[in-house]
């Protein structure tokens, strides 16, 4: 019924989401528009929207006040990804990215390995990426080829994803790998892997029709090493966490 009474305010923003709103819209004007048709005609990643998004605290909002982020809810983030959204789409998978290639680390991760990630994606030093689709396991995730081994005291992971956007831009990468194949779904986890660690590569980038300024990239994981407690939660909990 209220719904239409323009005097009904269930919907309106409160007025710190307004002022954000404002803010963001007239910094993606000034500092991203200019750059969006380069961008995109150039299928290069839009650098200087992340000198402006860092510049300004608006990369990466998500990020819990305890980890040195802003601690911002999920509407003021959606926020900044719609205002940017609008000049340039392909720099709105900055912020929104960044915070796919988080969450599952925020809702389950230890705090140690929250310590080892957010601050350096709050303070905009690092991206996240998420890694969950393969080629032969796109809509039927759980049979997904990706394993993870226990080594000692390493993990190692081998298999590949696709279509991983900012891949090759990511210091961290949210990865599925399957741990135990005799339980489904309930046999997957999920790792935080880094650029940098042994037998992780960044393969060739799609070729799109749009968002061209955003990478879309494989992953190969050959004998891929990183220390045991870079899992998420428990093992077994990686499809929970997807």
């Amino acid at each position: 019924m209220g719904t239409g009474n323009p005097d009904f305010d269930l919907f309106q923003l409160p007025e710190e989401h307004v002022a954000l709103r404002e803010a963001i819209r007239a910094l993606a004007e000034k500092d991203i528009e200019p750059h969006a048709a380069d961008v995109d005609e150039n299928a290069r990643f839009p650098r200087e929207a992340l000198t402006s998004l860092v510049a300004n605290g608006f990369n990466a909002v998500h990020v819990p006040e305890e980890y040195d982020g802003q601690g911002a809810d999920s509407v003021a983030t959606c926020i900044v990804i719609e205002e940017v959204s609008r000049v340039c789409a392909s720099s709105s998978l900055i912020p929104a990215v960044n915070k796919l290639g988080t969450m599952g680390l925020i809702l389950n991760g230890s705090d140690d390995l929250k310590r080892q990630v957010l601050p350096a994606i709050a303070a905009g030093e690092a991206m996240a990426s998420y890694a969950l689709s393969e080629r032969e396991a796109g809509s039927d995730a759980a049979s997904m080829k990706t394993r993870a081994r226990l080594d000692g005291n390493d993990w190692v992971i081998n298999g590949s994803k696709c279509w991983i956007t900012n891949g090759g831009e990511s210091t961290w990468y949210t990865v599925m790998a399957v741990t135990d194949p005799e339980k489904g779904a309930n046999g997957i986890s999920a790792f935080m892997v880094h650029k940098d660690d042994p037998g992780f590569t960044v393969g060739p980038l799609e070729k799109k029709l749009g968002i061209k300024g955003s990478p879309t990239a494989e992953l190969y994981f050959e004998n891929c090493t990183i220390p045991a407690d870079r899992i998420i939660g428990d093992e077994g909990t990686g499809f929970k966490t997807a």
